[in-house]
């Protein structure tokens, strides 16, 4: 079973996309379309003060009409965010994205965010999980 750790290193995108939390939602936006992504770690001097969602961005800003280019990502972000540690299992992470309903889990290293798992992310290791535990039960059964 994989841990948060692996999953990360084998991610396409190898870097910490983050942003600042002074700047408009707006910046966040056109960060999440470049990458294709759907959060990003908000950071204040090297350190994570909160999350962006496209999920915070609808029920924040467009259904209290407000506009992304005047609202601070600082005024919408989740501060008291959930993580997992590096050494945690892919299944801890299904966990607790299902019992909080998020579908974003940065991954800390110590007080390091090292990378952000998707739910996408780790509903494509528990697929590859069962496919692996699958052969080995049919590789068990016909010997």
């Amino acid at each position: 079973m994989k841990t948060a750790h692996q999953i990360i290193q084998e991610k396409a995108i190898k870097e910490l996309i983050s942003i600042e939390s002074d700047r408009p939602v707006v910046d966040a936006l056109i960060i999440m379309a470049e990458y294709r992504i759907g959060a990003l770690i908000v950071m204040q001097k090297k350190k994570m003060v909160g999350i962006i969602s496209e999920r915070d961005y609808a029920s924040k800003i467009v259904l209290k009409g407000k506009s992304s280019k005047d609202t601070l990502i600082s005024d919408i972000m989740t501060k008291d965010v959930l993580t997992l540690n590096v050494g945690d299992s892919f299944e801890k992470g299904l966990q607790i994205m299902t019992d909080k309903r998020i579908r974003h889990l940065p991954v800390m290293k110590d007080e390091e965010v090292i990378g952000v798992l998707s739910l996408g992310d780790l509903v494509k290791e528990m697929i590859e999980h069962q496919k692996t535990l699958i052969e080995q039960l049919e590789s068990f059964i016909k010997n």
